[in-house]
């Protein structure tokens, strides 16, 4: 036998019935043959882990627009939170661990520059509309790899366009989904308060009391209801979703919306919005591969693709170029 072979047993052996095992799981687009030493929801795992759309998103905005501290979350410091959360549930509840790591690590590719300021403006400026973990499915199918995409397996695929709104047809998809809530609510509450925009005893008490009062505390607290359930229903105890919820409600008031953390937005949605003009008016300033992809898909789906792609360092690099006038220097021609 393989090492995938003996790993394929010996999940079968210890994963729980709702688990999602590796054997005779895994079907791509395209076939290929069996790697001798990983199952196929390791090598998908991998494939994202080196994939260009994931080495960026060191690069891309969660809350704080461009933040110049070093301990702020990037969208890769966030992957990798929910990665660790996932995982944790996932082991707990002896579901697949590797299928639950691959959705983890592959759910936010398709996220725009500067954070749901970038996609909200490329949602409505562009005729397909934009729903950044619907754009992740398109980073791994069409636009990675010079267009070859990386020929992930439908499971991965699934829990990756689920993790905000739908279901997942795998309880690792589902956990993937509450491992996401559970992470960025809590670091979000972290990095507010290392903005010096709250302190701890401003959150609300009655989330406090069931939660915990520190950041440990109330993910080890959701992540214990989730798995005090089980795997069968994928959920939290109703009063510590409630008090989650309200924690959520409360930074959607006082940060996500109302906060100094948006003042920028304003002008990161013109940014991108006059570089979707821009490309949309000149496709031939693109990079090739997404004049090939505008050749098979239209100008629009192209344009959005690689602004979407775009690190918040790079959007704005490329907007100066483009649109700031520059100093004459001497001997230039």
């Amino acid at each position: 036998m393989t090492v995938r072979e003996q790993i394929e047993v010996m999940e079968l052996g210890l994963l729980c019935e709702e688990a999602c095992v590796s054997k005779n799981s895994g079907k791509r687009n395209r076939d290929e043959p069996k790697c001798p030493m990983r199952t196929e929801f390791q090598r998908d795992r991998d494939r994202i882990l080196h994939s260009n759309s994931f080495h960026r998103l060191k690069h891309k905005t969660q809350v704080f627009l461009a933040p110049v501290g070093d301990h702020y979350r990037t969208r890769l410091t966030h992957t990798l939170e929910v990665a660790q959360i996932a995982r944790t549930i996932s082991r707990a509840l002896r579901l697949n661990e590797d299928l639950t790591e691959a959705i983890a690590l592959g759910h936010d590719l398709g996220h725009t520059p500067f954070g749901h300021a970038g996609e909200t403006v490329l949602d409505e400026i562009c005729p397909h509309g934009f729903k950044h973990y619907l754009q992740s499915v398109r980073v791994v199918d069409y636009i990675e790899k010079n267009g070859s995409g990386l020929n992930l397996t439908y499971e991965v695929k699934n829990g990756i366009a689920c993790h905000t709104n739908k279901t997942a047809v795998t309880k690792e998809g589902y956990i993937v989904r509450l491992a996401d809530k559970i992470a960025y609510i809590n670091h979000d509450i972290e990095d507010a308060v290392r903005a010096g925009m709250l302190k701890e005893n401003d959150l609300p008490k009655k989330s406090t009391d069931v939660l915990g009062h520190s950041k440990s505390e109330r993910i080890t607290s959701l992540i214990t209801s989730v798995v005090k359930n089980g795997a069968a229903v994928i959920r939290m105890d109703d009063s510590v979703k409630t008090a989650h919820d309200g924690l959520y409600d409360f930074m959607f008031e006082n940060v996500y919306k109302n906060s100094a953390a948006k003042s920028e937005e304003s002008k990161a949605k013109t940014l991108v919005e006059k570089l979707y003009i821009h490309f949309r008016k000149y496709p031939d300033k693109m990079p090739s591969e997404y004049k090939k992809i505008m050749q098979k898909y239209g100008k629009d789906r192209a344009v959005c693709d690689y602004i979407a792609g775009m690190t918040d360092i790079y959007a704005v690099n490329l907007f100066e170029d483009i649109f700031i006038p520059k100093g004459w220097r001497e001997g230039r021609s």
